[in-house]
């Protein structure tokens, strides 16, 4: 283990200041650190996954629009920001009083805390888990021969935060440049300063049984960091933080892990091996979280690989217990040819819907796979494997029409889709099933990897769908951020509309927005980006 890094120095702050320019410093006498009751302490904002903003008072219909709405500033990063932003009301930061913070974690393994309404252009801390000098960088592409992540790998996956226990979670990947050994490490930091908590870091490893590939002639499987890409957001529940795996560019012999560690001490008390006897069955979810019910049961989705329903997953959606031991699954007629085609069963993750009074289940979870089907399932009895049954035990079975490589979101009785190439779509779930016709689209279709979508309301009212193209990330143009009216998906603004003023940062793909308190947080591959009313409008 090697200790975080807190970095304050003078150059930083200069180069932020610079990067603060006149357009950004406006909304320095506007803005105003009112009391904000919303936070947004996990990856679309609750362990259901929903995506939904429920206690959006400021941003409505009649403010969002291009006259009144726009880019208010950005802070500079060291980094690409893969993970959602995150944000706390109304935190005693030490030192430095009271702050609505934002939090932004990078590629380049910084934790940044912001002022969340731009009253400060330095960060109020930021914590580091490289030390150069030293011989820990950050993992570059080529040392796990795969180009999904580049320039360089740090922290991928969305952190977690606890207002409980006043810490932030995080994953950490470095390089040891003196050994050559890669380092996978899971860190609590203190909200108020940014320093480790006691007994932070832990350097994440697990062993489990099994005679699948990569095993050690003894009928163990080992977690391997070289491997492993850390890039579903954490869960927090049942007193634990629970961190899902998938692997880069499927390289090596590799497998799909859940691990399970105490909140407080950090402790690991559960390990899950998507295919122990077999290989493959990466999770990542698009980024999206393992997500959990009320109950403390815990939902992944699993990729391609090995599948005999009994040890291996391969290509499922499957309901673990808190203890990571497997309760019920799901699993595609056809996931030979899923797996043989890298269609990725478990896609979007499992996203839970809230209880429904009508239908078939009280109680269910959905979700995609590559290819573009989308499955609406009982959490109770989700059907198991069926080859000759055609996905008959779903509750319903939805061809998108489109590929899916992004998470769905739901609001008010409907899902919200947005696929490669395609139309942001909303279908209605009605009396507990799942429309075969959208009932909206937006007239802007997404390129790759599609739209990440992100929805605000106050109540019933003030509905709007928020979502990102981030198409242009390949040649560094920049991300586009759009806001639809929710009901008929009609635009009501994008960041392309005024010129240059509102214009994002670098495109991220499978970056997603986060809606917080009147404003609108976007990463990109230089800088966190925030929206709201124009100070004129205000």
């Amino acid at each position: 283990m090697h200790a975080v890094r807190k970095v304050r120095s003078s150059v930083i702050a200069a180069l932020a200041a610079i990067a603060w320019t006149a357009a950004a410093a406006a909304p320095l006498k506007a803005a105003a650190p009112t009391p904000a009751p919303v936070n947004v302490l996990t990856f679309h904002n609750n362990n259901m996954r929903s995506g939904h903003n429920r206690d959006e008072t400021i941003l409505k219909v009649s403010n969002v629009n291009s006259a009144t709405f726009g880019k208010l500033f950005s802070y500079p990063v060291d980094g690409y920001l893969y993970a959602e932003p995150l944000y706390v009301s109304q935190l005693a930061i030490a030192g430095q009083g009271t702050h609505n913070v934002v939090f932004a974690a990078t590629e380049h393994d910084s934790v940044y805390a912001f002022d969340a309404d731009g009253l400060t252009p330095t960060p109020l801390w930021q914590a580091s888990f490289i030390d150069p000098a030293n011989g820990i960088t950050t993992v570059n592409a080529t040392d796990v021969q795969c180009d999904n992540l580049v320039p360089e790998i740090g922290i991928t996956g969305t952190p977690v935060i606890s207002l409980e226990n006043q810490a932030l979670y995080v994953v950490s990947e470095a390089k040891d440049q003196n050994t050559g050994s890669y380092l996978m490490e899971l860190h609590a930091l203190d909200l108020a300063t940014g320093e480790e908590k006691p007994g932070s870091p832990v350097s994440i490893s697990a062993t489990v049984n099994g005679t699948g590939l990569g095993n050690d002639g003894h009928g163990h499987v080992s977690f391997v960091p070289q491997l492993a890409l850390q890039r579903p957001a954490l869960l927090l529940a049942n007193g634990m933080i629970y961190i899902a795996f998938a692997s880069n560019c499927d390289r090596g012999d590799y497998h799909g892990w859940v691990l399970a560690y105490d909140a407080l001490t950090l402790v690991q008390r559960a390990a899950f091996n998507t295919t122990p006897n077999g290989s493959e069955g990466g999770i990542w979810q698009s980024g999206n979280g393992p997500s959990a019910s009320q109950f403390g049961d815990v939902f992944v989705g699993i990729g391609n690989g090995t599948f005999n329903g009994k040890t291996d997953y391969g290509d499922s959606f499957v309901k673990l217990d808190p203890m990571l031991r497997v309760v019920d699954y799901f699993t595609p007629s056809d996931q030979a040819t899923l797996s043989a085609n890298d269609d990725d069963g478990g896609i979007t993750g499992a996203v839970l819907l809230p209880p429904q009074t009508l239908g078939p289940a009280t109680l269910e979870v959905m979700g995609g796979i590559k290819s573009g089907r989308f499955y609406l399932l009982r959490r109770s009895s989700m059907g198991r494997f069926c080859a000759t049954c055609n996905d008959s035990q779903a509750i319903g079975v939805l061809e998108t029409g489109f590929p899916l490589f992004d998470a769905p979101a739901y609001a008010f009785g409907f899902v919200y889709l947005g696929g490669v190439g395609a139309r942001l779509k909303a279908w209605p779930i009605i009396n507990g099933r799942l429309s075969a016709s959208a009932a909206a689209r937006s007239a802007t279709a997404f390129g790759y990897p599609g739209a990440s979508i992100a929805i605000s309301s106050d109540g019933s009212v003030r509905r709007i769908v928020w979502a990102l193209d981030e198409s242009g990330y390949g040649n560094s143009l920049p991300a586009v951020l759009h806001a639809y009216w929710a009901p008929d998906l009609s635009e009501r603004y994008n960041s392309a509309q005024a010129g240059s003023r509102d214009t994002a940062g670098p495109a991220v793909k499978f970056a997603v927005p986060t809606v917080a308190n009147g404003k609108v947080y976007v990463g990109t591959q230089t800088e966190l980006d925030v929206y709201g009313p124009l100070p004129t409008a205000r």
